[in-house]
């Protein structure tokens, strides 16, 4: 391809990356027993020549262990398998940004460690299943509401993560504030019934996912601090509600003045959820002064189209990274793009579906 601005280098402030092309988190569950391993070092090294990765969610605490076998980043022996992707990716010329990601009450005890506590905003079980090891599908349970001491606590617990992060190589982080996850659930009226100084008005609901920000941002640098939102994402039994464009437009408004480096906003109307309106996207991107980072069910074209109009700084791309660890390459001289072979395998524990897809050779 010629005169592409996706393809191009460009800079997330001081972050020289060489392209604008960014590889979406997406959970893989191949964390046997929490630990970050091999099999998912060679994974992001297969997709290093994206501009930057950001890895699927890490769990900040035992607490925040929703799934099975996704990583966390809370212990010595997490933060050294961390240790082995960075460099992998770094040997390849990448660079990796961590997502910090408690679901809260998307979450099942059959996925937690002993001693954990399924916790969210207000006792509101989640509608739904969760696939666990043991017991295969499950209903969400009640989660328990959080206490102060549990709300002061699980914000050391995301600023602990950011600073391992750090020590781990990476090149920042990304707060998962969407998909329905712990922070989004503060964010959003569905989820939190709160009447104390969390929840209620927008400010409050916002106090949560603010107040973590700030304290990350101070830990680690601000311009090393990202965060993913989703408005009208229904993802985790969430739901649109009727002041939800005054909500993302109060915090975008307080993430600017944090200055953090990058807002991730993601659309899931691709796969199902309601549209983000466009004008909510310019919303945020006039609100918001330092970089914004649009995804969800991009195609060449558009994401040309967002770039040049300004709409966005970076594009994120999901599923197209996972059957072809060479997307990057393939764009750039018009190659093929091959089909997902192994859907079945998207969360399972082996290779199978996940470092097997090839690269593209024109000789076969």
């Amino acid at each position: 391809m010629t005169n592409s601005k996706l393809l191009s280098p460009t800079l997330l402030g001081s972050i020289e990356l060489k392209n604008h092309m960014v590889m979406a988190p997406m959970t893989r569950c191949r964390a046997i027993n929490n630990l970050p391993n091999d099999l998912m070092a060679t994974y992001y090294a297969q997709r290093a020549d994206a501009g930057l990765i950001i890895t699927e969610g890490i769990s900040p605490s035992p607490n925040g262990l929703g799934y099975a076998r996704i990583p966390g980043i809370y212990t010595n022996a997490q933060v050294d398998g961390w240790k082995k992707i960075t460099s992998k990716v770094m040997m390849s010329g990448g660079k990796i940004f961590a997502q910090l990601m408690h679901t809260g009450r998307i979450s099942h005890p059959f996925n937690m460690p002993e001693n954990a506590h399924i916790l969210a905003p207000s006792a509101v079980r989640a509608g739904g299943q969760m696939w666990t090891d043991s017991e295969q599908l499950q209903d969400f349970p009640i989660p328990k509401e959080m206490t102060f001491d549990e709300i002061f606590y699980t914000k050391t617990e995301f600023v602990d993560a950011a600073i391992n992060a750090i020590d781990a190589g990476f090149d920042g982080v990304e707060l998962h504030a969407a998909n329905g996850y712990l922070l989004e659930q503060f964010l959003s009226p569905c989820s939190n019934l709160r009447t104390d100084e969390y929840g209620g008005s927008i400010v409050r609901r916002c106090s949560f996912v603010l107040e973590i920000a700030t304290a990350v941002a101070e830990a680690i640098g601000k311009e090393k601090v990202g965060i993913r939102l989703s408005p009208y994402g229904t993802a985790s039994d969430m739901s649109p509600y009727p002041d939800i464009e005054n909500t993302y437009e109060y915090l975008a408004e307080q993430l600017d003045m944090i200055e953090i480096a990058y807002i991730h906003l993601v659309d899931h109307s691709s796969m199902g959820a309601p549209i983000v309106p466009h004008l909510m996207k310019q919303l945020i991107r006039t609100t918001f002064h330092n970089q914004l980072i649009l995804a969800g069910g991009y195609d060449l074209q558009c994401a040309e189209n967002d770039l040049d109009s300004g709409l966005c700084d970076l594009v994120a791309f999901g599923r197209p990274f996972i059957s072809n660890p060479d997307l990057v390459n393939r764009l750039r001289n018009n190659y093929p793009r091959s089909i997902m072979t192994h859907p079945d395998f998207f969360y399972t524990a082996g290779a199978e579906g996940y470092t097997d897809y090839p690269v593209y050779s024109p000789e076969e």
